[in-house]
């Protein structure tokens, strides 16, 4: 599996990005995608993750209505809208293949993981 997150950049606090996450090797269609974040200095965390067939997301609560991810299998990308971003956003953003199909908060649940895309928002 090889994996391209793109679509990072300098935001003004307030702004969007729209985040896409590629699987170049076609392969893992059936299995659950998630968008993690690191900051310096602090562990990767969870923000978002989608089923296998896009019926089922989940987000973590900083994110919760302001981010939306979703996912087109004929292309296999999964992209990840950010809204009304914050400063305590900024971090590089890792999109990652789940072991299984649903969609999974720990990282350990996640197999297969993409070179990350820097997002960095000014207040």
């Amino acid at each position: 599996v090889q994996l391209q997150a793109s679509g990072g950049g300098l935001v003004q606090a307030g702004g969007s990005l729209t985040l896409s996450c590629a699987n170049y090797r076609r392969t893992a269609s059936n299995n659950g995608v998630g968008w993690f974040r690191q900051a310096p200095g602090k562990e990767r965390e969870f923000v978002a993750a989608i089923n296998w067939n896009g019926a089922s997301t989940t987000y973590e609560d900083s994110v919760k209505g302001r981010f939306t991810i979703s996912r087109d299998r004929t292309k296999n990308t999964v992209l990840l809208q950010m809204n009304s971003l914050k400063p305590e956003d900024t971090a590089v953003y890792y999109c990652a293949i789940a072991r299984k199909s649903t969609s999974a908060i720990v990282p350990s649940e996640y197999h297969y993981w993409g070179q990350g895309t820097q997002v960095t928002v000014s207040s």
